[in-house]
């Protein structure tokens, strides 16, 4: 097991054996709830540390994630990177447009532009959020050096050709996921986990439609 499993396992981060939705609507059984990692700091840091040591050698200004849980690690990122180089580099992050993108707000964009840039994400099944963050960075003239999250949990999909730039995760956990409608899971009758994921949501449309 590597050390950001074993410190996300520490948390309690990690739920096997249940039926979880995920934002993208797809069914799994195993999940990592990484809002369960944020209130341990010291854990929190540790993460984050492991992140700017994958670009150590990098020329590295800004530190990019998206809202919410980007923010914190972005912010952590930045701080460990500015230690090991001796430099400050910066930790801001991007917010959700109303059609779903990633755009930069409250002035962060001037810290962008001519700027080399690392994206950190928590976790990637699909890739989309961080994906939109580097096209975020790219539309306002910032150049970016390379891209990790967490834990990636479709290594087969999401990798360095899907960004377009380095990606660097600090982990693979691939989970099987399944459609709605084609579900295993829901033909065994396993109830869906309505205390993290988007279960709750997804139980409640279906009860609306």
């Amino acid at each position: 097991m590597t050390k950001v499993l074993d410190i996300l396992k520490k948390s309690g981060a990690v739920i096997t054996d249940s039926h979880f939705v995920g934002t993208s609507g797809k069914h799994f059984a195993t999940y990592i709830n990484k809002d369960a990692l944020y209130p341990h700091t010291a854990d929190t840091s540790e993460v984050c540390k492991l992140f700017a040591e994958k670009v150590k050698d990098m020329e590295v200004d800004v530190v990019v994630g998206p809202a919410l849980g980007g923010i914190i690690l972005s912010t952590w990122t930045a701080y460990h990177l500015s230690q090991i180089k001796s430099k400050e580099v910066l930790g801001v992050y991007t917010e959700k447009t109303a059609e779903g993108g990633q755009q930069f707000a409250r002035g962060y964009d001037k810290f962008i532009a001519g700027k080399k840039v690392f994206v950190v994400e928590d976790l990637t099944t699909t890739g989309e959020s961080a994906k939109k963050v580097v096209e975020a960075v790219k539309a306002i003239g910032g150049e970016v050096v390379a891209v990790s999250v967490m834990v990636n949990r479709s290594p087969k999909a999401v990798n360095s050709e899907y960004f377009g730039v380095p990606f660097l995760p600090l982990d693979e956990f691939e989970v099987p996921t399944f459609e709605d409608g084609k579900c295993p899971l829901c033909d065994s009758g396993v109830p869906i986990n309505t205390a993290v994921g988007h279960g709750k949501k997804y139980l409640e449309a279906k009860k609306s439609q």
